[in-house]
């Protein structure tokens, strides 16, 4: 088995400490990176070495390259690991890796630039036979096209980047009066926050959930899925909480569903780790949205499901290795649930940072916690306001509901505030317990308060 002997953490936070753990039951030995606003984190205690790559601006530190390439030269590491976020999908910085005669562990750039363009994704999605929803072919660059789009596939609509990802970019459309002004509004947004500010349209799905497809992939040419993830309850695009597997998949639709995401990997020519989302509508059709380059943040409940450490996996992959596992070694067993926790006004949702002055994790059967947070440590303003991921896994969906239920009790941090109740809220709902839900259920638990 071919293994490094070192590698840089080229990340902060739960996952940096995550990857640590990893490296650690591999016998490798591991880099932080951090910023002098992170120079008392945990992921810098837990690594055997920490370089400082500059001031807490996250495009001073966490995204310079430069200073992330020097610090791999001066520890002699052999690999990055990106960690999802900051760098992770970036193909400039693959490719920076590749030329600098360091291990990259995520895919090729080929791969993150053709899978990270989402209007040409679509179009290398319809080549191999995965459905895609209706709208553009390619970028939209002006008016008229917009409007030739949308009177073919009608409202509402839905106008997204082409470089985007995570919310940004993008804009829902209802009616004729508002095209326009969403139209600029998504182009500008997209440029401030990717640099590039190609849009395209689909038809936007007023009643969708959003499962997404776990899939490895070796440089041998093997590829196999571990199952799904429902990551349907979100706020403004932005997931909350995760769970596999999906309440509403059945053994025949999780084969179809792992069968598109494998066709998808492998037209993206893919290895390593990565993530297919679908979405999936009320008539049960099944849509290509996007493929993720990178570990998800929701990976912890598909290694509860399937027994496999998704990171450890990772890392054997860009060394070179093959896949251990075959798609017949796949099992999902139990249910697993993923609560994020954020440092946040549970209502308002806006940003907590601070000083915890107080902080117990919950234990017992069947419950993970994910997180670098510590009594004493200072939350910084600049970064994901994400402290940790609490997850769960049970015999079946209404014991692992119970049991995320119970550790929410017992998770308590003082110092700043967090979304835990907003989460007890969730998993004391009659709607999340009934399964019957779909990316509109935020508004649905609102109205019923």
């Amino acid at each position: 088995m071919n293994l490094f002997g070192k590698v840089l953490i080229a990340n902060r936070g739960e996952i940096a400490v995550r990857i640590i753990r990893a490296c650690r039951e591999l016998g490798i030995k591991t880099v932080a990176v951090h910023s002098t606003a992170d120079s008392n984190a945990l992921h810098v205690r837990l690594a055997d070495e920490s370089v400082c790559i500059g001031p807490p601006q996250s495009t001073q530190s966490y995204l310079n390259i430069p200073a992330i390439i020097s610090a791999v030269e001066i520890t002699d590491s052999e690999a990055i690991h990106p960690g999802y976020g900051f760098l992770a999908e970036n193909p400039q910085f693959a490719e920076a890796c590749r030329t600098s005669g360091i291990a990259f562990i995520g895919p090729t750039a080929e791969s993150i630039r053709m899978a990270g363009d989402k209007s040409k994704a679509r179009e290398v999605m319809k080549k191999a036979g995965v459905p895609v929803v209706p709208g553009s072919d390619g970028p939209v660059s002006d008016e008229a096209s917009v409007v030739e789009v949308v009177e073919k596939i009608g409202y509402p609509v839905i106008i997204k980047a082409s470089a985007g990802g995570g919310g940004k970019g993008m804009r829902v459309v209802e009616k004729k009066s508002e095209l326009m002004q969403a139209y600029h509004m998504a182009q500008r947004e997209a440029l401030a926050a990717f640099g590039n500010g190609d849009v395209y349209v689909e038809k936007f799905i007023t009643s969708m959930r959003h499962i997404e497809v776990q899939v490895m992939a070796d440089n041998k040419g093997k590829c196999i899925y571990l199952g799904e993830r429902d990551c349907s309850v979100q706020r403004r695009h932005q997931k909350l909480v995760e769970e596999a597997p999906s309440p509403v998949v059945n053994d025949a639709l999780r084969k179809k569903l792992g069968t598109l995401a494998v066709k998808a990997a492998r037209a993206f020519r893919y290895t390593n780790v990565g993530t297919v989302e679908f979405i999936y509508d009320d008539d049960q059709n099944v849509y290509f949205m996007e493929m993720n380059t990178r570990v998800q943040v929701e990976h912890p409940v598909t290694e509860y499901v399937t027994g496999i450490d998704i990171i450890k996996e990772q890392i054997l992959l860009a060394a070179g290795n093959p896949l251990r596992i075959k798609q017949t070694d796949v099992k999902i067993t139990g249910h697993s649930i993923e609560c994020r926790i954020n440092a946040e006004d549970p209502v308002k949702f806006v940003p907590s940072p601070g000083l915890i002055t107080s902080i117990i994790l919950p234990g017992g059967p069947g419950v993970r916690v994910d997180t670098a947070a510590y009594c004493g440590w200072n939350v910084p303003p600049h970064y994901d306001s994400m402290i940790a991921k609490l997850i769960v896994h049970g015999r079946d969906r209404d014991e692992a509901i119970m049991r995320m239920r119970r550790a929410l009790e017992e998770f308590i941090v003082e110092g700043i505030r967090t979304t835990i109740p907003f989460h007890k809220r969730v998993m004391e709902s009659d709607l999340f317990r009934s399964g019957q839900f779909n990316t509109k259920f935020i508004e649905r638990l609102n109205e019923s308060a």
